[in-house]
């Protein structure tokens, strides 16, 4: 069973799905422990439920309206990553936010919390959340929202890191819950988000740790810009010299997911076939891998015996 899932998440359409219905494990998260609480979820999220909560007190209207606000707001969001991050990343984007409103709206919330005591409900609401999270991300997906304008603010130069506009973002939504509700909403949604982020952390440890260096004499921006537009991970240049030869060449390094050496290996196979291809990971990377196996075989590829963590 492990080894079917190992596999499986090699192929690009599996992880998509995986990414799409880790999604649908946070709404099921946040609907069963987080919601009937009233506390609130971090990021854009978290906005879309504090508007709902003013518009419930404001107009009276019934239900929880939260995923479909998280759908619309999305939408500019999304259109800024077309142009900034690149298809690829922008479809999976995309796929999970569809997937996330749409669970987050059809699954009910009792009307009872299911756990009363609220320090238990968070403990468990942020280890599913966290857990289900890293599964999106060590799929190549993206549940949309702050993180991505966060990526595109720092694709384009700016101060903010997705990390620091991140806690920018949640300092004030908390801070609009302290004033808004009683102490106890806003403290428990930080402890909530807490342990959600410790959890995430220590999933998203495990997914990046494959170095790649792609080595070639051609113009080495056009296949940098293919790279980002279909994995939607960033790449360094390098500038190198052939100690036998004397030629000059381009270097590429990009850092992955040991899930996306296939799609790497796909992906600039179809572009061009010239280049050597580097690889910094561990035999255990190999396993459910056969066109980097061929490649290794055929003297095409090349596996060296160290290892990048996050």
């Amino acid at each position: 069973m492990k080894d079917m899932m190992y596999n499986s998440l090699h192929h690009r359409w599996l992880r998509l799905l995986a990414a799409m219905l880790g999604e649908g494990v946070v709404a099921l998260a946040l609907r069963l422990f987080i919601v009937p609480l009233g506390l609130y979820s971090g990021g854009l999220m978290g906005f879309c439920q504090l508007i709902r909560t003013l518009l419930h007190s404001a107009m009276g209207l019934e239900g929880d309206i939260a995923g479909v606000l998280y759908f619309i707001s999305n939408i500019p969001i999304l259109l800024l990553g077309w142009k900034t991050l690149g298809r690829g990343m922008t479809f999976k984007t995309i796929a999970c936010t569809v997937s996330f409103s749409f669970f987050y709206s059809i699954i009910p919330s009792p009307s009872v919390p299911i756990v009363e005591d609220y320090l238990t409900s968070c403990l468990l609401g942020g280890i599913l959340v966290g857990t289900a999270s890293g599964i999106v991300l060590t799929c190549g997906g993206s549940g949309g929202g702050l993180d991505i304008v966060g990526l595109c603010l720092s694709k384009r130069g700016s101060r903010f890191t997705v990390g620091k506009f991140s806690l920018t973002v949640n300092f004030f939504l908390y801070a609009a819950c302290l004033v808004l509700f009683v102490p106890e909403v806003a403290i428990y949604s930080v402890i909530y988000n807490f342990f959600s982020a410790m959890v995430l952390d220590r999933m998203h440890q495990q997914n990046v740790n494959v170095q790649a260096m792609i080595f070639t004499k051609e113009d080495e921006k056009e296949l940098g810009r293919f790279i980002i537009e279909k994995l939607g991970r960033s790449v360094t240049y390098w500038e190198g010299t052939g100690a036998y030869s004397g030629k000059g060449l381009h270097v590429l390094v990009v850092c992955l997911s040991k899930f996306e050496i296939e799609e790497l290996l796909h992906a600039v196979g179809r572009l061009r076939e010239d280049l050597g291809l580097h690889l910094g990971t561990d035999a255990s990377c190999l396993e459910g891998l056969p066109a980097l196996v061929e490649g290794l075989q055929e003297g095409r590829y090349r596996l060296c015996a160290w290892r990048l963590t996050a």
